[in-house]
């Protein structure tokens, strides 16, 4: 089910990115453990892929749609175990989990490539 538009998701992308990097700042775990960095990593991680996606809000349009979709199901697998990959489980977890789940999810509902672009005479 492709429910989600390619240039809905890009809103989603630079809005999570951002969510990812302040996160540890606005709800007190930025003590400079892998709590607070993996979030800021995959944050500054996902807003660059972004920027390199071939879609309607990308800015170099290098990285396929289907290859986004997969580094997001990544990224947010990656953020959904990290709690115990990286050992931090007894510090926080639920934030971690909820945005890696969003992301997953977000993923998955979205179409594949996006709408054909239109040139301007």
């Amino acid at each position: 089910m492709a429910a989600l538009s390619t240039r809905t998701h890009g809103f989603a992308d630079y809005a999570v990115g951002l969510l990812l990097i302040v996160a540890p700042y606005l709800f007190g775990f930025a003590d400079g453990g892998p709590a607070q960095w993996v979030p800021v990593a995959l944050g500054a991680i996902l807003i660059g892929y972004s920027l390199l996606t071939d879609y309607e809000l990308g800015a170099v349009h290098l990285i396929p749609m289907p290859v986004h979709l997969g580094l997001d199901i990544g990224g947010g697998a990656l953020l959904l175990f990290s709690p115990w990959l990286f050992g931090f489980a007894d510090v926080i977890v639920w934030p971690h989990v909820l945005v890696g789940l969003v992301e997953i999810c977000t993923a998955s509902i979205t179409r594949r490539h996006p709408a054909p672009r239109t040139v301007k005479a």
